[in-house]
């Protein structure tokens, strides 16, 4: 191997005119007898070919010359020990560079190579240069390699073959030749090498791509600079980044050696913009299949939005995963939330669009929509600026009219919202740090099966996770955590929603959502909602408690089970139709299933309910309601019962309930025990023909006494006389102005105890 000689002679040692007791005969250790008064040896003045040398007569095997000055080794340094020697007279030997290798306390290193190679002279008076390097690495053209124990050596040379020759030997050379090594050291190329001007001005990509392909199986260094990259690059070489990229917002830069956000964010100097361009090359590139955040934490000043990582995107269905990391918020106005007022009109025939909207153009999509007869949780889907319409989320309950509304735009770390389909995204084992500066995520306008696995949502300013439109569809959010950033208010005060979802199967399980004011508006079907915590009480004696989860699908077909519901109610409604009456050719409230859960209350007042039915037109009804096996307890206050029907809008109709169970439930603190079927013990003190039996409360929703499952008597049946009575009764059903007694009928005047199973719903 040749190489370039790049040190200075820093390191040189004394010239041999200063005195010859500075050169040891033997190794060149302290004490090692000199070549001071030697017969053999003398400093020549005035060499022709080296001005002052040294001139010796070899009288031994081995003789040696050695400087008695420390020269330190250390790890990673590289020395040249070089000289150049002529045969004046006499026999002709052999030369070698050599040392002596020292660990730190002076003991000599013998199982180190200390002899370099060695070079034979062909004539008497020919010059011969002859050197050795000598450093800590066993690399290509380092001949005697010490390894890291070696603290410092002994340089010289040695005189081999035939004795009684005349040798004049010129002043050594020791020159540090470290950069003669570096490139095989750190095994990379240097774009600078390949062209690379670094000004931001010069396209440079023509040298990225050459130094890429001259890095084989090494690395690629981009120095202190600016680099301008004028069109997609891709690299194939894992790349160190000092200096930075410009590039166009189209081009791409792909990284395929090392894929991960911190090397996109050193490529761009930026946090955002390396989370921008690193998101760029996941959507615009097959073979990456998940962003590794490697631990860190990214710092974004703006929100990641899909036109200004891949512009003109606008769908992506393959599995796609953002992991491992911090998602930090920078505060400013970046993430103010914006707010328009405009005037729309509403038709129910169209139950998903606005029309003749004004200031259409100041409405953005992803807006929430605001005003009297909108449901809770209601997007703006997209918009028609020509038309002046705006496609929404879910249609609108308040009917059909010109009415004024607000169009609040939440800010959003992630903001999918422009693109119209983004399916199977993952976000796995992320942090979003929102600490009341943003909202989390705000999902595309369709799509399907994205995922939050193992993702904390710490504060964030309105909403954790937004569903505009169908991109819920089969959502999964399992094993999160979602901290509010009103722990403090009361919980009539909190405004923030931890998700929210508009289409069917969402799963979410063995997750934990912290006093928000609502932890979840579903809308759709199919909801598996299973193993979770969800709490929303203050510390408000009496406290007012609102709907934890709310169902906006009447017949909603989803399970509830095994959750921990505290300071909170289960709200069921039909908030998001656009004509909210019940219609004949429609599904009313039914489907669902509340089995295995725990509901908590502390400090709330009597009217406080777990259940809530609130339909927001008339003629609706249960018809599928399953209440099993759970556990309903209130600390400190006690509360009426478990169950309410709202009427702010409408009662509910009592003549068609049907199939609804609530049984083995236990309760806690609370004044009324609701069952269907309920028993219901009654004694007959005075012998009546009619016995009026009254079912007043334990009945779920003060439903009526529609069906008696069996009687038995727990006493005897006896005349006013005390005669035995043997016949069976017949019953009236729903009796009494509120319908909640049952008549017991008998052919003549009766006495007696009773039990029956009644039911407040028909057979199917």
């Amino acid at each position: 191997m040749t190489i370039a000689i790049v040190g200075s002679k820093t390191l040189m040692p004394r010239e041999f005119r200063l005195g010859l007791q500075f050169w040891s005969r033997t190794d060149g250790s302290a004490g090692s007898p000199t070549w001071a008064a030697q017969p053999n040896a003398s400093v020549v003045p005035a060499d022709e070919d080296f001005g002052s040398c040294l001139e010796i007569l070899k009288t031994e095997n081995v003789t040696s010359l050695r400087h008695m000055r420390q020269t330190p080794i250390n790890p990673g340094i590289y020395l040249r020990v070089s000289t150049r020697m002529k045969v004046i007279a006499g026999n002709i030997p052999q030369v070698r560079i050599a040392g002596f290798a020292a660990a730190s306390g002076g003991a000599n290193l013998a199982n180190v190579v200390q002899v370099g190679p060695t070079f034979t002279v062909a004539n008497y008076g020919e010059v011969v240069e002859v050197s050795a390097i000598v450093g800590s690495g066993s690399r290509p053209g380092v001949d005697m390699a010490w390894g890291r124990n070696a603290a410092f050596g002994y340089f010289g040379l040695d005189l081999l073959g035939d004795n009684n020759g005349a040798i004049r030997i010129e002043n050594m050379v020791i020159e540090d030749v470290t950069a003669a090594f570096v490139p095989g050291m750190l095994d990379w190329v240097d774009v600078r090498d390949f062209g690379a001007v670094g000004n931001g001005v010069v396209d440079d990509r023509a040298a990225f791509v050459a130094a890429n392909q001259a890095a084989g199986s090494g690395q690629i260094l981009v120095p202190e600079g600016s680099y301008y990259i004028g069109s997609d690059l891709n690299l194939s070489a894992p790349v160190r980044f000092v200096g930075t990229l410009k590039m166009p917002r189209a081009a791409k830069l792909v990284l395929t050696g090392r894929y991960d956000y911190p090397t996109y964010a050193a490529a761009f100097g930026d946090e955002t913009e390396g989370m921008r361009r690193a998101l760029q090359a996941l959507f615009g590139f097959t073979d990456h299949g998940s962003l590794d955040l490697c631990g860190r934490t990214v710092h974004l000043t703006q929100p990641i939005k899909t036109s200004e990582f891949a512009p003109g995107l606008s769908s992506f269905a393959n599995r796609r995963v953002i992991t491992n990391g911090q998602i930090s918020i920078v505060p400013g106005t970046a993430w103010n939330t914006g707010s328009v007022a405009a005037k729309a009109t509403y038709n129910p025939a169209n139950p998903l669009v606005m029309t003749a909207v004004s200031n259409v153009s100041g409405i953005e999509i992803g807006s929430r929509v605001i005003g009297n007869g909108v449901g809770r949780e209601v997007y703006v889907r997209a918009r028609n600026l020509a038309a002046s319409t705006l496609t929404l989320s879910q249609p609108l309950y308040g009917g059909a009219g010109t009415r004024s509304y607000t169009f609040e735009r939440y800010r959003y770390a992630f903001d999918f919202s422009e693109m119209e389909q983004l399916s199977r995204l993952n976000f796995d084992d992320v942090e979003f740090l929102l600490d009341g500066n943003a909202s989390g995520v705000i999902l595309a306008q369709n799509g399907s099966m994205n995922c939050f696995r193992d993702c904390y949502f710490t504060r964030p300013k309105d909403r954790g996770i937004t569903s505009i439109g169908t991109a819920c569809q089969g959502m999964l959010v399992d094993r999160c955590e979602f901290l509010s950033n009103e722990m403090g208010e009361l919980a009539q005060n909190r405004t923030t929603i931890a998700l929210n979802v508009n289409n069917n199967d969402t799963k979410v399980r063995h997750s934990r959502f912290i006093r928000f004011g609502h932890f979840m508006v579903a809308s759709g079907g199919g909801h598996m909602i299973e193993g979770n915590h969800w709490f929303q009480g203050d510390a408000a004696q009496n406290g007012v408690r609102f709907g934890g989860l709310i169902l906006t699908q009447p017949n909603v077909q989803a399970t509830i089970t095994g959750n921990y519901i505290d300071n909170c109610s289960i709200e069921w409604t039909n908030e998001h139709d656009a004509r909210p009456n019940f219609e004949g050719n429609e599904y009313s409230f039914g489907g669902l299933t509340v089995t295995g859960n725990t509901f908590l209350a502390s400090d709330t007042g009597l009217g406080f309910n777990w259940l809530v039915v609130k339909p927001y037109g008339t003629g609706h009804f249960i018809h599928g309601l399953a209440v099993l096996g759970n556990v309903f307890k209130s600390l400190n206050n006690k509360i009426n019962r478990i169950d309410k029907v709202d009427t702010t809008f409408a009662n509910l109709d009592y003549t068609r309930m049907r199939n609804i169970q609530f049984q083995g439930n236990m309760f806690n603190g609370v004044l009324t025990y609701v069952a269907n079927p309920v028993d219901v013990s009654f004694t007959q003190s005075s012998a009546a023909s009619r016995w009026l039996v009254p079912v007043d409360v334990a009945l779920p929703f003060n439903g009526w006494a529609k069906r008696v499952e069996s009687l038995v008597a727990t006493g005897p049946i006896t005349t006013a006389s005390n005669g035995r009575v043997m016949e069976m009764p017949w019953f009236q059903l729903a009796q009494g102005s509120s319908k909640k007694q049952i008549g017991i009928n008998w052919s003549a005047a009766t006495k007696g105890s009773v039990a029956l199973r009644v039911r407040m719903d028909s057979p199917e």
